[in-house]
């Protein structure tokens, strides 16, 4: 992995109004594609609410090339029913990282990334600084379906020998 940049840490929190699939519910998780990496969050049945708390790791070696989420809905005998996808733009979160900071206190808001159609944010999504590391938190508005949002969070990683972002 000479290219590696990093890693980012993607977690992935919950479901909002996610849209019905079953008879009343569904039974939803997560599968994350970036560059031919392929993960997938649990399943948690019978709800449109999860609650998944899973935590996902990528490797980076582009930071133009995007993280798709798609969300499903696990069936037993038929094939699983898609429930919407968004993506994310890692960019202006490596732009955080690029200004090189340090020592500022926790809760220190870096940059603030509003929605448009160009992304799938449904609300503005902060780059804090917490205690010496950058988290941005989202809420994704889910593309191709009548309703649902997913909360994420990433988290970039620095593993030794890799060329990172600087």
């Amino acid at each position: 992995m000479e290219n590696l940049l990093g890693l980012v840490r993607l977690r992935v929190r919950r479901g909002i109004n996610l849209a019905i699939r079953d008879t009343r519910s569904s039974d939803p998780y997560v599968v994350v594609t970036m560059a031919g990496q392929k993960l997938k969050t649990r399943v948690i049945n019978d709800t449109c609410n999860p609650e998944w708390n899973d935590e996902l790791t990528l490797s980076i070696t582009d930071i133009n090339v995007p993280i798709n989420l798609a969300v499903y809905d696990r069936d037993t005998f038929t094939a699983d029913d898609k429930m919407g996808e968004a993506e994310i733009d890692i960019r202006p979160y490596v732009e955080c990282l690029r200004m090189g900071l340090e020592n500022l206190p926790t809760g220190t808001v870096i940059t603030r990334v509003q929605p448009s159609r160009t992304n799938c944010l449904a609300d503005k999504s902060c780059c804090v600084w917490d205690n010496g590391r950058i988290l941005q938190d989202m809420f994704l508005r889910l593309r191709n379906v009548e309703c649902g949002e997913i909360e994420v969070q990433i988290e970039w990683i620095n593993p030794p020998g890799c060329k990172g972002v600087f």
